[in-house]
């Protein structure tokens, strides 16, 4: 008897001890799930803390062209009339702190997204062209960060902006007169020129009269050089992934005028070839070296717009012989290349209501304008200079203002050909533009 009440003693001191260390592993384990939560929750607290957006530190402008041209053309009198949404362009930009900040622009060409197709008669020997640029016209222009380190000196990384010549700079339909940008620069250069790499920038001087630009960045495909446009569709956007194994330099150098005008140079200089879809003239140096003057002036109711440059192509007529035995679907021009380009353009406009009091809120410009270009100017012996690649172009025409930031457009061009007979390109353009920014971009 003894024993069995010993024996249930002993059974309820084990119970009660198994009980109580039960009980202290249950409050360890509260406090263990209490201090994970207090973790979970202050991790998500600063995650939370990194990933809002501050959107007065947010910034976004757009500008719009859409224009209606009509042509007359002795060169082809088939030629239909056109309109055309030509782009619309959209940035944002993100200030993460005063010293650092995004840019972005995306670009909208030609109503949309897709292949675009255009009938050739001059360089494709009248065959269809198409295009495909990065799966369609829609494309991401601008993807950078820019540091802010001194006035005097600035780092930009990612995709940006080339700033050679004036188009470069006075982009929006509201900077320039003509309907559409510079006809000399875009026809020898790739307008809207973007690159990825490294851009170094700031203004110099006390009263920062002084600007400049320095770039290293992936450079150009000698696949896509033409007689008709030289360089111009040699940036790789047609691609996915651009070749990068030669890199080129470029830069501008402007002192600044009164009035948000400027006069400077700007140049650039890299080689080419290696760039090319597939290495078939891996040994063999085309570098491509530009530069040009440039003016803008602002005074009162009259603007002044004026430019030259001249392009040299190394090895060119090498390039020219590899051109020829490209792919068709690369959907390049495959024709001969020149070694020399030369261009320039001179425009002058004024305000007719600023001139005689006409209108204190609206502007109306009359303006004139003359391009001579020549794609070809200088050659191989070996290759064909083709004399219709000489062009000279007069423009007249109308910007009025309703607003500062719209613009309704007319100009008449007589453009000229180098060719003795059916050399001229005549074309009407009725057009809009506008631009809108937030106040803080």
């Amino acid at each position: 008897m003894n024993r069995v009440i010993g024996l249930v003693i002993a059974i309820l001191l084990t119970l009660k001890l198994s009980s109580q260390n039960n009980f202290s592993a249950f409050n360890l384990k509260i406090d263990s799930l209490s201090n994970s939560s207090l973790l979970v929750n202050s991790a998500e607290s600063t995650k939370d803390n990194i990933s809002q957006v501050d959107f007065n530190n947010l910034s976004l402008k757009a500008y719009g062209v859409v224009n209606y041209y009509n042509y007359n053309w002795e060169t082809d009198p088939e030629i239909r009339d056109a309109v055309d949404l030509e782009r619309i362009n959209y940035y944002m930009k993100y200030d993460f702190t005063d010293k650092i900040s995004l840019k972005t622009e995306f670009e909208f060409e030609h109503c949309g997204s897709g292949v675009t197709m255009e009938f050739d008669k001059f360089e494709e020997f009248g065959e269809f062209e198409s295009e495909i640029e990065a799966g369609g016209e829609v494309l991401i222009e601008q993807l950078n960060l820019l540091f802010n380190i001194k006035p005097w000196l600035n780092i930009r990384a990612g995709r940006l902006k080339l700033y050679l010549g004036i188009s470069s700079k006075l982009d929006e339909a509201t900077e320039y007169f003509t309907g559409y940008r510079s006809t000399m620069e875009n026809t020898l250069l790739p307008l809207g020129w973007y690159e990825v790499g490294i851009e170094i920038l700031g203004d110099l001087g006390k009263k920062k009269k002084w600007s400049y630009k320095a770039y290293l960045v992936n450079g150009l495909s000698s696949a896509g050089f033409s007689s008709g446009n030289w360089i111009k569709r040699g940036h790789q956007k047609r691609f996915e992934t651009a070749n990068a194994e030669n890199f080129a330099f470029a830069g501008r150098f402007d002192y600044n005028l009164n009035n948000g005008g400027w006069i400077g140079v700007s140049g650039y200089h890299g080689n080419s070839n290696d760039n090319r879809p597939k290495p078939d003239l891996e040994d063999v140096e085309g570098y491509v070296s530009i530069v040009d003057i440039h003016a803008n002036i602002n005074q009162g109711p009259f603007k002044f717009h004026a430019m030259a440059m001249y392009g040299h192509l190394q090895n060119a007529s090498l390039i020219s012989e590899a051109n020829r035995n490209l792919s068709n679907n690369l959907n390049v021009k495959r024709t001969p290349v020149a070694s020399e380009v030369v261009g320039c353009f001179v425009e002058t406009g004024a305000d007719i209501f600023s001139i005689f009091n006409i209108n204190n809120t609206n502007m109306l410009y009359l303006f004139s304008r003359y391009d001579y270009y020549d794609s070809m100017y200088a050659v191989s012996e070996d290759i064909f200079n083709n004399p219709r690649w000489e062009r000279e172009t007069w423009t007249f025409g109308i910007n009025y203002f309703p607003h500062p930031n719209v613009v309704i457009k007319s100009h008449y061009a007589f453009r000229t050909l180098g060719i003795d007979e059916d050399n001229k390109e005549n074309t009407f353009l009725l057009g809009v533009g506008f631009r809108f920014k937030t106040k803080n971009y």
